[in-house]
């Protein structure tokens, strides 16, 4: 009996610690909220992190060490005092980089139009068959897209599931007030970015996502020119994103999270191969042209 129970205890921890696919860090900031004790932001913050941290988000097993690491502020600007919050939330994730220190970038993005109801020491429901709420929603979409961000590097279009499972959680929101949840809900919302990453137009950039990080900078460890040329060959599939839909969100999101380390990579080119680089940056993605203009330095 002793070695029964001592067996489910064991697969107890082993499922536990499976079932932590995200390593997120979160942070509740209010420096607009002026009241003396803000416990309830302490609160909210450890909810927050317990829900992302503490649910199978992926359909395969995690070991503790592979956890994806992503950062979740919530900048509250605005709290009624009783159950209201409105604000904004940072979200970033980024992968490793084989044979190396170097975590790579593959979400930063800020959600501008945050609102929900939190209770101090209520449990945040959430269920992937309905709405719950909104701030359960939004955690569930955010987590099912770094997770897809993340198998999209490794396979490719690995994270087409994932990418399923937010587009499922912004159909089910369709029934709630809250906006970011639709069409008409401005060109930067979570409804175009679902759209976005489900829309085979954008098959090419996610395409390009998989060849960019395991053929170019899981190589440069090794052989940095390698890698480097790798990862031009890849570019004309950026071109073609850019023919397709001019201002769409997921390019915005790609170059958002990818300026600064595309010029770091094109930085060590030689003069030749730097400028091509930049001036294909600079048409693809002007409002980062003076950080590419830097390259021709």
């Amino acid at each position: 009996m002793k070695k029964l129970l001592l067996c489910t205890a064991l697969l107890c921890l082993c499922f536990r610690g499976f079932a932590q696919d995200l390593n997120a860090r979160v942070q509740v900031l209010s420096p607009k909220v002026q009241i003396a004790n803000k416990r309830v932001f302490q609160t909210l913050e450890t909810a927050m992190k317990d829900f992302l941290n503490g649910r199978k988000w992926a359909a395969d097993p995690i070991l503790p060490q592979e956890r994806i690491d992503c950062n979740f502020v919530l900048n509250v600007s605005n709290w009624d005092g009783s159950g209201n919050f409105t604000g904004e939330l940072q979200v970033q994730s980024s992968r490793p980089v084989y044979g190396s220190s170097y975590t790579s970038t593959l979400l930063n993005i800020n959600d501008k139009d945050i609102s929900f109801t939190y209770t101090e020491g209520q449990t945040i429901d959430y269920s992937d068959q309905n709405f719950q709420s909104n701030l359960s929603s939004i955690m569930a979409f955010y987590a099912n897209v770094i997770v897809g961000l993340d198998y999209d590097t490794f396979a490719k279009f690995g994270g087409t599931p994932y990418f399923l499972a937010a587009q499922t959680i912004v159909t089910n929101a369709q029934t709630s007030s809250y906006s970011g949840w639709k069409a008409f809900d401005g060109n930067v919302s979570r409804y175009w970015l679902a759209e976005n990453l489900n829309n085979k137009l954008y098959n090419p950039l996610r395409s390009f996502l998989y060849d960019y990080h395991r053929n170019g900078l899981d190589l440069m460890a090794e052989n940095v020119s390698k890698g480097r040329k790798a990862i031009d060959a890849l570019l004309p599939l950026l071109q073609q994103i850019d023919r397709q839909r001019v201002g769409s969100m997921l390019p915005l999101v790609f170059y958002t999270a990818k300026s600064d380390e595309l010029i770091s990579i094109y930085s060590k080119a030689d003069n030749q191969e730097r400028l091509t680089a930049m001036n294909l940056f600079l048409q693809l993605d002007p409002a980062n042209g003076n950080k590419y203009q830097t390259l021709q330095k």
